[in-house]
């Protein structure tokens, strides 16, 4: 394995290429949404998770700003998030070949299911951090609102002249006659310290002190922690966080029991969106109060909102409405632009691919 990762590492280009090239030709792959679909699938969820490995292979490599210890977790959350969706469209079309359309669903709600105990876990291993790209990013950048010894940890270094009566100095003032000779008894005792050190002692700790640089502390929060902190805010964007991570478990759920052409898990599944995004809108609005804290997003944090609120387009490509009324624009445009040689012939072909994708819940999940 070690070998492999030293190979990755030093083909990085090559191998990002190769992955890149072999992904597109999956789509070219016979029968790609025909009812044998589970080779064509198969290959592309193999090929995809291969990538992903790869990915997390040349994103760890040790550099001098971050050593081997970067690598100390065997199977990161964000990676086993990533591997689950490379995953997931083989559970799908598998569980349609073997158990049918309808109970095709069982299989799926245990898939968000475990997605969602791994969000959980992310979500709380972060520190109760947004969740970037559904976990699958690690959301490194510190939020605005955060203090440096919040959000940095502290440095561990030597402090010098600090001895045991340190404290107990502070109190004499260094103006008078006797806290001048208080000082002058704590810098002797310092002095007479250090000289009595070996100087292969001082040696050997200054050479530790070059080898093992100041290691950065960073201490996450519990819950009751967090939420004493932030105050209201802090609760609203748990609540508001909690709700996107269980959106899609709720709404594979409801399907399961209504079926897709049924608009009540549409518009339930829509209803927890826009509502887990205008609590996480209202926390960032300015109030005059004193008990909750100033709650800032990070840049990185509010182009996550904005992918989150792109992804309601999908909702145009969910049953019952892309049945109802997408479709139905999908095959009049198909028509108007059919007559155009070059147009025509693109468009049938991109049109066909969608309404295909549109058969599998995980490409229009949004998950």
């Amino acid at each position: 394995m070690e070998a492999y990762k030293r190979w990755v590492r030093r083909n990085r280009d090559y191998v990002r290429q190769l992955s890149s090239l072999a992904s597109g030709m999956t789509w070219l792959l016979p029968e790609r949404f025909a009812a044998s679909e589970i080779g064509p699938e198969a290959v592309s969820s193999i090929l995809g998770m291969v990538t992903t490995v790869n990915e997390h292979i040349i994103e760890t490599a040790p550099t001098p700003a971050r050593t081997s210890s970067a690598e100390t977790s065997f199977l990161p959350l964000s990676l086993c998030l990533t591997l689950l969706r490379d995953l997931e469209t083989l559970i799908e079309v598998v569980a349609e070949q073997l158990y049918g359309e309808d109970k095709k669903w069982n299989l799926i709600v245990l898939t968000e299911a475990a997605k969602v105990c791994v969000r959980l876990a992310a979500f709380r291993n972060t520190g109760y951090k947004m969740l970037l790209q559904g976990g699958e990013t690690e959301n490194l950048e510190d939020s605005g609102d955060s203090s440096p010894q919040e959000s940095m940890g502290h440095l561990t270094k030597p402090i010098r002249n600090q001895g045991p009566g340190a404290n107990h100095l502070q109190g004499w003032n260094s103006w008078n006659l006797e806290g001048r000779a208080m000082s002058a008894l704590s810098n002797f005792g310092q002095n007479a310290r250090t000289v009595s050190e070996p100087t292969w002692l001082r040696r050997v700790q200054q050479h530790q002190a070059i080898l093992e640089p100041p290691t950065k502390v960073i201490t996450k929060p519990s819950l009751s922690t967090f939420l004493s902190e932030k105050g209201t805010r802090g609760g609203l964007f748990v609540t508001g966080e909690i709700m996107f991570i269980l959106r899609p478990l709720i709404y594979v759920f409801l399907v399961r029991k209504y079926g897709t052409r049924s608009w009540f898990p549409w518009f339930i599944s829509l209803a927890v969106d826009l509502m887990g995004n205008s609590i996480l809108s209202v926390i960032t609005m300015p109030q005059d109060s004193r008990k909750d804290q100033h709650f800032q997003f990070s840049k990185s944090e509010k182009d996550e909102l904005k992918r989150r609120k792109l992804l309601w387009v999908l909702y145009l490509m969910r049953d019952p409405f892309f049945s109802e009324y997408t479709r139905r624009r999908l095959e009049n445009t198909q028509k108007i632009v059919e007559p155009v040689p070059v147009v025509g012939f693109f468009a049938e072909k991109f049109i066909e691919l969608l309404i295909g994708a549109q058969t599998r819940y995980t490409y229009m999940s949004g998950s």
